[in-house]
């Protein structure tokens, strides 16, 4: 039997930074997108013994395996049939390039493959809800093939192809509206759908996430593993263990994980008059144009917003942070942050953020361990660099 190969999912520059602040939590390739996180894809294309090249501090919980027979893909690229089949055909020596960008290379590098198909590759922010729906679409196929779903309950209208919409056995969905003319809705195991919602695919709602009723959710929306949503969502990424229970609107978003919207939040996702967007860009320290019209909110992991809260449009929050108040907050809250409009923020304590942090995931029968603390601390000295 052959070895194993070690796939080494790499975090590119400077894609990484300018991910930041999802990225201060996670690999590249950990990043949720479609239905499914990148690494999770490239195991579906190619079997293997797979871990990370990624900064320092995360390489405690997100380790590298060396080997001599090893496979290095960049981490934010989306992988899909095509191009899997052409990285798996390298040789020892070879590297694949899509024009200046290298995608994947097997051993030390000797020579170059150039790969002439289409790349879906997020190297910042925004890229993850503007490529969302299209992921979503290769992803259902991919989820959905040889699996025989459970049957679509009597009082769920489907409008368009019923075969659009896939419920995993032990989903619970009742009483709700449901479109796949424009794209398909997979519904993950245990996850439930109460009644009242509508939904416009293509549509995500992963394992054990809960939509509450008479929840309105557009398409190009994926609601991760374990979240909770209410209210009225478009284009939006939220990431697994975080909530937006209540009535308020989010939209072109990306929520981190282990994060809560609290009743009434509402996030712009439009300036008023109409100009093009700027969003804050982490290693450039300032506001960067980004060609869009439609931009909400950013938040890294473990961040929170009290009831009522307003946030702008292209509002970036980084991690652990918590914004209470009335009044719209700046358009960059630095991480390890606490306050609102009116009062201003102030530092949260290591002390602080750690016993929040306890009993939020308590609650979903998950540990902070020690190996997470360090991971903040040391993600508190980078943040440092960003105030």
């Amino acid at each position: 039997m052959a070895p194993t190969m070690n796939i080494i999912l790499f975090d590119p520059q400077p894609a990484r930074d300018n991910l930041l602040p999802l990225t201060y939590t996670r690999p590249v390739a950990e990043l949720l997108i479609g239905i499914m996180t990148i690494r999770r894809r490239w195991e579906h294309f190619i079997p293997g013994n797979y871990s990370y090249d990624t900064v320092d501090y995360l390489k405690e919980l997100f380790s590298a395996t060396d080997g001599c027979d090893s496979l290095r893909i960049a981490g934010n690229i989306v992988a899909d049939s095509a191009l899997a089949d052409a990285v798996m055909n390298l040789t020892d020596g070879e590297a694949l390039y899509s024009g200046d960008r290298l995608i994947a290379v097997r051993g030390d590098e000797t020579s170059r493959r150039d790969y002439s198909g289409e790349i879906t590759a997020v190297d910042r922010l925004y890229d993850i809800f503007l490529l969302n729906g299209r992921v979503i679409e290769s992803d259902f196929a991919l989820m959905t093939a040889g699996r025989t779903g459970a049957s679509i309950p009597d009082s769920v209208t489907v409008i368009g192809d019923r075969a659009r919409l896939f419920i995993s056995p032990g989903a619970s969905v009742e009483g709700s509206i449901i479109n796949v003319k424009n794209g398909p809705v997979y519904i993950g195991s245990e996850a439930e759908v109460m009644e009242g919602v509508t939904m416009r695919g293509p549509i995500a709602v992963c394992d054990h996430a809960t939509v509450n009723m008479g929840t309105k959710i557009y398409s190009a929306t994926t609601i991760g593993s374990h979240s909770k949503v209410g209210g009225e969502i478009n284009n939006a990424v939220i990431f697994p263990y975080s909530n937006k229970a209540h009535d308020g609107f989010l939209g072109n978003a990306v929520i981190g994980s282990w994060c809560n919207l609290g009743a009434g939040c509402v996030a712009s996702n439009l300036k008023n008059d109409y100009t093009p967007i700027k969003l804050w860009n982490y290693p450039a320290q300032r506001f960067l144009p980004t060609g869009l019209q439609f931009c909400g909110l950013i938040m890294g992991d473990h961040s929170k917003a009290g009831i009522n809260t307003m946030f702008n449009t292209a509002t970036v929050i980084g991690v652990g942070v918590n914004i209470h108040g009335t009044g719209f907050p700046r358009n960059f809250v630095a991480s390890f942050s606490e306050g609102g409009a009116a009062s201003g923020f102030s530092d949260v304590s290591m002390t602080k953020f750690f016993d929040i942090a306890t009993r939020v995931m308590a609650r979903r029968g998950i540990s902070l361990t020690e190996a997470d603390r360090r991971l903040f601390q040391a993600i508190r000295l980078q943040a440092e660099n960003y105030k």
